[in-house]
């Protein structure tokens, strides 16, 4: 049997902090040990000081445990730190965590484009797990950073993954409809989304840019192909869907498309990991889906869908729809997914 390692939630109260808590809540590899947060949750119940819960449910069990400081000298019996601090404070941190021995798997932005910190979305990129090898000889720490992709290049990564292989890749564009959870509790302003779009998100548009070429390339080199991202937020809860326009390197139908998606199977899923979704990409042909309200659980929230795939005269390539849970696919499961590629890898030991 294998040993459960202990886990702490770091930023635990909030959005995607408590995300984590229910991912972990009965992990089969992993035993929630630990809940952390600012200083004013300090000492505090998780139940008093949670900022949000989410709607399907949570294991009240966890409502007892104390919030503790995210300082490593209060979690020193943990194994494996999962990071949902903001990232105006997760930088120093999450370092404070690595040079201490944690392997550290943050969904913050602070550390994901530095040079020897793997972005990992695992069925894109698995074997970028052994830059942590680099990091650690670099950087002279016991523990390592992994970071995950931010929400929105998250789901548009998994669903490029199988064209990439079987087609090629010569220019992406995208343009997003984003939830409302996007933004973190409490989100957008009620008077400012309500009857509205807001078309435009600080920073979200050269987020994808980057990420995309960095988790696509090869460890430490970016992929070649363009990206150009048009970031929008909407009044839907959870959810983001993404309109994408692909210039493919072979020519190829929709129906060839579909299939090479349909069919697409990542390490996660031939390793057979707890949290990976199976399959990771569904293909759904009515012209009215992915719809958020209908389709943003798939896979457990883990897989996404993509539909209306079609040709794309003006590229001369490819056009769909794709939609991900943001705060599960695009936040904490991707997190924690992580965290068993590296365990079943025997990176965390």
């Amino acid at each position: 049997m294998r040993r459960k390692l202990k886990a702490a939630v770091l930023g635990a109260t909030g959005m995607v902090g408590i995300r984590f808590i229910k991912l972990l809540w009965k992990h089969p590899w992993f035993k929630l040990e630990a809940v952390a947060a600012s200083e004013r949750s300090r000492g505090q119940k998780l139940g008093e000081a949670a900022r949000w819960l989410p709607p399907e449910g949570f294991p009240s069990e966890v409502f007892d445990m104390e919030v503790k400081s995210p300082d490593p000298k209060e979690l020193e019996d943990v194994d494996i730190v999962f990071s949902a601090l903001p990232s105006e404070v997760a930088g120093k941190i999450e370092e404070n965590f690595a040079k201490e021995g944690f392997a550290v798997f943050s969904n913050a932005s602070s550390h994901r484009m530095e040079w020897d910190v793997p972005i990992l979305n695992p069925e894109v990129n698995s074997h970028h797990a052994f830059m942590v090898e680099e990091q650690r000889k670099r950087r002279g720490w016991e523990g390592f950073i992994v970071t995950n992709p931010n929400c929105t290049t998250a789901v548009l990564t998994l669903s490029l993954k199988p064209l990439l292989d079987r087609f090629g890749l010569k220019r992406v564009l995208v343009s997003t409809m984003q939830s409302l959870s996007g933004a973190g509790y409490p989100g957008v302003p009620s008077l400012d989304i309500l009857d509205n779009v807001i078309p435009y998100i600080k920073g979200e548009e050269e987020k994808v840019q980057r990420e995309t070429l960095k988790i696509m390339g090869e460890p430490f080199k970016p992929a070649k192909f363009k990206v150009s991202a048009s970031c929008h937020r909407v009044s839907t809860s959870e959810g983001h869907l993404e309109a994408v326009f692909v210039e493919l390197k072979e020519k190829a139908e929709p129906e060839e498309v579909a299939e090479a998606m349909a069919s697409f199977k990542g390490e996660p899923q031939r390793l057979r990991l707890p949290t990976a979704p199976n399959p990771p990409i569904e293909v759904r042909w009515e012209e009215n889906r992915p719809q958020p309200r209908l389709d943003r659980w798939a896979g457990g929230g883990m897989a996404v869908v993509v539909g209306r795939i079609r040709r794309e005269e003006a590229l001369n390539g490819i056009k769909y729809i794709v939609l991900g849970h943001n705060t599960v696919r695009g936040a904490a499961g991707c997190s924690v997914l992580n965290a068993e590629l590296l365990t079943s890898l025997k990176i965390i030991s």
